[in-house]
């Protein structure tokens, strides 16, 4: 399985690249900086870095092209690289502003990054995954609740943009090989985007490694024919048994009714 972790140099990415290479998987992590994402994927067992801006058209069919060849293809094309409300407001979690004090730039910076940047990844991707027969994308998104949240703009309606697109994205390439889920963690979790005053005490946070689990299910065999889900890391074994009782028969392998 040959893999490309956007964002994979820190958090949720890193975490789901780790587990990957831990697997055998061959993979390729990005980062805006080339040289801090060669210095990662060395940590890594068989794993690349390279160089990807996702805001940046030409930055990510560069970055594409070279994966592509190093790789010989991608199989899995893990849409990750964000930023979040610690850019717009690095105390939003104890002093949250109101949408109308987010200034224009920074609004435009997460939704650029967030919503624009899978857009423009998967539809770089995404035709070369069809002439090649197949090949599986996931999204990762977050909780509903924080889709919701005051003071989470414009972290919130990013996310909530980038999984209608995931939907879209799945119905577009229903019946084409190419497979489109969603995963994200089920909680706060201690990453980056966390204010550092808070991500130091103890509230209970997930760890990113809870991300491990799915991420290398959904690289298996036994996830090739899944569609249009949305996997909770946290709640995954619980996921996987409810997944596990509709399919039709003991394999797991065959694609479950979408909803």
């Amino acid at each position: 399985m040959n893999v490309l972790v956007t964002g994979g140099t820190s958090g949720l990415g890193l975490a789901m690249a780790s587990a990957l290479a831990a697997t055998g998987a061959s993979v390729a992590l990005t980062g805006r900086s080339g040289e801090r994402a060669e210095s990662v994927a060395a940590g890594l067992p068989g794993a690349t870095g390279v160089e990807m801006d996702v805001r940046d058209e030409s930055s990510v069919a560069r970055a594409v092209d070279r994966v592509w060849s190093r790789l010989g293809g991608i199989d899995m094309l893990v849409n990750n690289a964000g930023i979040g409300m610690r850019t717009v407001n690095p105390r939003f979690m104890t002093q949250p502003q109101g949408f109308w004090e987010v200034p224009s730039d920074a609004f435009r910076a997460v939704i650029d990054t967030n919503l624009t940047g899978y857009f423009l990844v998967a539809r770089e991707i995404t035709p070369r995954m069809l002439a090649s027969g197949g090949g599986r994308i996931v999204n990762i998104s977050m909780n509903h609740s924080t889709m919701r949240r005051a003071g989470f703009v414009p972290y919130g309606p990013s996310r909530a943009g980038s999984e209608a697109l995931s939907r879209i994205m799945a119905a577009d390439l229903r019946g084409t090989g190419v497979t489109v889920n969603l995963l994200l963690p089920g909680g706060a979790t201690v990453t980056g985007m966390l204010p550092q005053d808070v991500a130091s005490e103890d509230h209970g946070f997930l760890s990113p490694a809870v991300m491990g689990p799915p991420i290398v299910w959904l690289a298996s065999d036994d996830a090739a024919g899944v569609h249009d889900e949305r996997l909770v890391a946290a709640e995954f074994e619980q996921w996987l048994r409810e997944w596990d009782s509709r399919q039709p028969n003991e394999t797991g392998k065959q694609e479950p009714d979408a909803h």
